[in-house]
This record gives structure tokens, sequence and C-alpha cells, in this order.
């Protein structure tokens, strides 16, 4: 855990600033382990090559950090870091291990996954699951035109069709699909307003958030320096470097490499 802003003093219960010897209020004395951490800070954190994990959200224990100094260690709602109290975090959710003196990420098949945040632009695939803000989508090919007629030879009553190489989906508790866009032209604008998909409520997603686009049947997601990021569920091992960030379940959590 990092240090606290303000150390309360015991006896009149006032904080008192990081740095002062005494309690402006009554006197007291700061204890001598309060004033020089470093003592036990540099015993914990000084291994080279070692990392740790800062819960950045986390239900109420924002600011907590995990020290990875094993071979590996499991994420979930029982293991090396245990968060027994998120429903969406499955018993073994997530490994996080060394290979080569680098960190890797590994998905447990969980129910849920483990989010990546991108930089810039990553190929995605159709069936690829993506979160931002609060909202997750999914990317989809759009559905092939079933016009035929049934057996009497009456057709299906429909909205105008327009060619289009995917389409976004929203997914909804239980897998259930809420909103569905399909790209009009060769790429879909995904933020918070003038965008082909916008979810106007969401303080969590940028006005310009990402960007979806297909070419020669390839797809790119790209985030626009958005604020709070764009994350794609990992489909594999996946290295982590100093900056990173993963969602796992409902905890945001950063990844920070230790200095040699």
């Amino acid at each position: 855990m990092e240090q606290a802003k303000h150390y309360v003093c015991p006896s009149c219960m006032t904080p008192v600033p990081s740095g002062h010897k005494f309690c402006g209020r009554c006197g007291t004395g700061v204890p001598e382990e309060v004033l020089n951490p470093r003592v036990h800070f540099f015993s914990d954190m000084q291994d080279p090559g070692k990392v740790r994990l800062l819960l950045i959200r986390g239900d109420g224990m924002d600011g907590l950090s995990y020290h990875l100094k094993a071979d590996q260690h499991i994420v979930g709602r029982s293991g090396q870091i245990e968060f027994p109290d998120d429903p969406f975090i499955s018993a073994r959710h997530a490994n996080l291990f060394y290979r080569g003196g680098r960190l890797v990420v590994r998905d447990e098949e969980s129910l849920n996954g483990v989010y990546y945040r991108v930089r810039g632009s990553v190929e995605v695939k159709p069936g690829d699951s993506i979160l931002f803000g609060e909202q997750l989508v999914r990317l989809e090919p759009t559905p092939r035109p079933s016009d035929n007629a049934d057996a009497d030879g009456t057709y299906f009553y429909s909205s105008p069709k327009h060619p289009s190489p995917f389409r976004v989906v929203q997914l909804l508790d239980n897998g259930a699909y809420g909103i569905s866009v399909a790209a009009k032209g060769n790429s879909l604008r995904i933020g918070r307003e003038d965008c082909e998909l916008n979810f106007t409520t969401d303080v969590y997603v940028s006005p310009h958030h990402a960007t979806i686009e297909e070419k020669d049947g390839r797809y790119t997601l790209t985030d626009h320096d958005s604020l709070n990021g764009t994350y794609i569920r990992l489909k594999s091992e996946q290295p982590l470097a100093h900056g990173d960030y993963l969602f796992i379940g409902r905890k945001l959590l950063r990844v920070e490499v230790n200095s040699n």
C-alpha cells in the first residue's frame, strides 16, 4: 500500500502532514517508522526485474498494490491475488507469471475474460469483445441476407438493407443483445457524441473514443487517446510492460515495473 498523505495523531485524531515531527494540535511526536518509512519500503520493493500491480478501480480497495515476487500468481476469488467479493471474477480467473524475465498474463478460461488496454491501433477479428467506459460490445460480420420466400411464396417484410462489412453489438446481462449498429462504410466511430455509435450517458466514454475500420477483409481497432482507454478481451497469453492496464472483473489494474 502506498504511504498515506497524512499521518493521523492517535491522541487527538488530527491529520499530521507528511514530514512533520509533531502534531500541530496537541504536540504528540510522530513515530520514527512514520517519519522514515523508506526502511520498510526498500525491503519490499528493491527487487530488480520484478513487478507490482496497482489497483486503480476496485470497489473501495483503490490504491492497493500487489508485489509479484513468485513464479506465478493466480488471480481469482481465491489464490495469490484474491477478490472474493467480485461476482464477475471466477474462482481461478487469470495467471500472472514470469517468462524470460518478463511478466505475462493468461486467462484461465474464466467466464468474463481478461481485458487488455490497447495502445494506438491493433488488429481485431469478428467475435472479439471490446470494452470501453462501462460498455461491452462485440465485433460481428454483417449477417448474410436471408430474403427467400417461405413455403407459400410470401416474403418477410423488413427495413431497407444497406451494404455493410461489419456491425458492432452491445452485450447485456446473460449475453443478451442491446444496441446493434452496422457500419455504413468501411469504418464505424464509437464515442459519446457525433459518432455512428453513441453512448451519451456513459461518463467514462470520450466524445470520440475509438474507431473500427475494415480494409481488404481485415479489421483494425484504434483508440483515439481516450481518457479511460479501450480494452480488448485476450484470447492468448499477453506479455506486459510498464504502464499496461488490465480489467479483471470490476477491477482495473496497472502494471508497474521496478527500476533496476
